[in-house]
């Protein structure tokens, strides 16, 4: 018989205590210590084994079909190539920014190209979700809906079914009879998830875990949930923009510097398969300030606006206010432009916008918000087709970066005409100049940029 006692468990990061306390140690959170109760198992009861007898590595073969292509190619692009047979999927987003929508969407083509699916909906009933599929337009014989919230007859329906692909809706509305903790705790994800994944990579069967976020937008639940899976994707977006990004933070069939793009529309979410013309669809003319840069996510180049507004100070301290940029980089290119660039610009208030709700990571956008600040302080538009992109040094240099060829594909494919790089990529693309119709310009320093562009 099993001996329980109780424990008090963190619903942030998982942390135990025997007894209550206001504030969690480990993760400094108010009130999330939460009471459970625990049972000890005298005897542990062994788990089958799922991978046999140890063997050669040289004697395993992997083939194309170990993956199951969901016809969305931008899913697929971020998955690595498709869905891996036995991978556990996890996907966070914020409610409502379409996760269920799209795994509606990606399961219903697999069950039409002949996939058995089953969808698990902890949170909708099946004529609720019915409604949903008949607005989105997708329906299958060989898609399954199952309403149920028990790990016990979950398990049990996944057994007797054998699906191929199993989707579960969400992972914090399942619970475990063995446990008397309610469904989301912590004890509950931690025990529900293993308990799935592990029968999932016993069948060899793919499953797909849809995870809510918390206020600072991780996922809700363990830590250990996201080391369980084999790939964790977040689905981002802002609700004032109609298009959503799928990030892959973490994939070991694939790389995490891949995304990609959706926009949301009546009958569900369509792949963006040029994200660059939909970023710089409604860009100004003529305005100072606004700016073209090229950046890398993953293997494909994107060009996104950059908007930048410098104002005097009034109130005496100075404002700094950036969106889809990091602050601390932003602060320091206006020092650099500041000290290289010879502008009066730190005493100004300062505002820095990436358009579209996008946000930009890598170094290669510098030269682009040295462009953009210049231009507003200066009141003097960049010239419409142009492209900026470089890393900026602390002393004022302009450095190389990778793949600078693909970036001048990019621009040349929507009709830009001028590109500003850095010199040193200049040099290294000298066979390719002849070849391309916009007209490229290499700058070594940040003082050569503003001679270029102004």
């Amino acid at each position: 018989m099993a001996k329980a006692r109780t424990v008090y468990t963190c619903q942030s990061c998982g942390y135990q205590s025997p007894k209550w306390m206001g504030r969690c140690p480990d993760c400094n959170q108010w009130g999330s210590l939460v009471e459970e109760k625990m049972f000890v198992k005298k005897e542990a009861s062994p788990y089958p084994s799922q991978g046999g007898l140890p063997q050669p590595i040289t004697s395993l073969e992997t083939k194309e079909e170990d993956r199951f292509k969901t016809g969305i190619r931008e899913l697929d692009r971020v998955l690595g190539g498709g869905i891996v047979k036995g991978s556990a999927i996890l996907i966070g987003g914020d409610p409502g920014i379409g996760k269920s929508t799209l795994l509606l969407q990606a399961m219903a083509r697999l069950a039409n190209s002949g996939i058995k699916v089953l969808y698990v909906s902890g949170e909708e009933s099946p004529k609720q979700t019915k409604i949903r599929s008949e607005r989105l337009g997708v329906t299958s014989e060989n898609l399954y809906i199952y309403a149920e919230n028990m790990l016990e007859r979950i398990s049990d329906s996944i057994k007797q079914l054998k699906p191929d692909v199993a989707v579960i809706d969400s992972i914090q509305t399942v619970y475990t009879q063995a446990l008397e903790s309610s469904p989301g705790s912590v004890s509950q994800v931690r025990e529900t998830s293993f308990q799935l994944i592990f029968n999932a990579k016993a069948m060899d069967m793919p499953i797909l875990l849809v995870g809510h976020v918390t206020k600072d937008g991780s996922i809700a639940g363990p830590r250990v949930l996201e080391h369980m899976v084999d790939t964790v994707l977040y689905f981002e977006g802002d609700r004032g923009h109609s298009f959503r990004i799928l990030r892959a933070v973490k994939n070991r069939y694939g790389s995490v510097m891949e995304i990609g793009v959706f926009e949301m529309r009546d009958k569900g979410l369509e792949e963006v398969t040029n994200p660059s013309a939909l970023f710089l669809a409604e860009r100004p003319q003529n305005a100072s300030g606004s700016v073209v840069v090229s950046s890398l996510e993953g293997t494909r180049p994107i060009l996104v606006e950059i908007q930048s507004l410098v104002c005097p100070t009034v109130f005496g301290i100075p404002k700094r206010t950036v969106l889809g940029i990091d602050y601390n980089r932003v602060s320091l290119l206006v020092a650099v432009l500041e000290k290289k660039g010879g502008l009066n610009i730190v005493n100004h208030d300062i505002f820095v916008k990436v358009t579209g709700g996008i946000r930009l990571e890598e170094p290669a956008i510098d030269l682009g918000v040295i462009a953009s600040l210049a231009s507003n302080f200066l009141d003097k538009p960049i010239l419409q087709k142009t492209v900026v992109f470089g890393e900026v040094g602390l002393a004022g240099e302009v450095r190389g970066i990778s793949q600078a060829e693909s970036r001048i594909n990019e621009a040349e494919k929507l009709g830009f005409d001028r590109c500003i790089l850095p010199k040193d990529n200049l040099s290294k693309l000298s066979g390719l100049k002849n070849k391309k119709s916009l007209n490229m310009v290499g700058v070594s320093s940040v003082r050569e940029a503003m001679d270029v562009l102004f």
